[in-house]
C-alpha cells in the first residue's frame, strides 16, 4: 500500500497542486482506468475547495492536510481542514442536477458531486474541523439490485 501525505496553505493557488498530488498517486496503480482518475480528481477538487473556502473566515496559519493510501483496488483520500465545522446533513438541498430550474443555482453540486462520484463519501465535522474521506475504487462498483 502506497502512501502520500500533502500539507498547504489554505489558498485557491495550491488547488491545482492537491488535485495533481492524487491523481499521480492513483496512477501508481496501472488498473486505475482514465475516468476513475477523472472523478478523484473532481471529488478531491470539490473537497479541497470547500476546506479553502472554511478557512476563509480564519485569522491563522492553519493548514490543510490531504492524505493518499493507495491499495490494489482503490485509493482512500482525507482532507482534513481547522475551518468551522458544519452539518452536512443540513445542507439545503439543490434541484437535482437534471431538473431545468438548476440553472439558478451556482453552488452546492461539491457535496452531492462527491456522494456520487465517489465510491464512498463520509463527512464528519465539529467545531475543529472538517475531515472529508473519499473512497474511489478502480472499476465503478454499482450497488446491488
Amino acid at each position: 500500500m502506497a502512501e502520500v501525505e500533502l500539507e498547504f496553505p489554505a489558498r485557491p493557488e495550491y488547488l491545482a497542486l492537491a488535485r495533481q498530488v492524487v491523481a499521480a498517486a492513483a496512477a501508481l496503480e496501472p488498473t486505475f482506468r482514465d475516468e476513475r482518475i477523472d472523478d478523484l480528481r473532481l471529488v478531491v477538487s470539490e473537497a479541497t475547495t470547500n476546506a479553502i473556502e472554511s478557512h476563509a473566515d480564519l485569522d491563522s496559519d492553519e493548514r490543510i492536510v490531504i492524505r493518499c493510501n493507495l491499495d490494489d483496488d482503490r485509493i482512500e483520500v482525507e482532507v482534513f481542514d481547522r475551518g468551522a465545522g458544519f452539518d452536512p446533513d443540513a445542507l439545503r438541498h439543490e434541484p437535482d442536477a437534471n431538473d431545468a430550474d438548476r440553472l439558478e443555482h451556482e453552488r452546492g453540486l461539491g457535496i452531492p458531486l462527491m456522494r456520487v462520484l465517489a465510491d464512498e463519501a463520509e463527512i464528519v465535522s465539529d467545531e475543529d474541523g472538517t475531515a472529508v474521506r473519499l473512497v474511489v475504487y478502480t472499476r465503478v462498483r454499482r450497488p446491488p439490485s
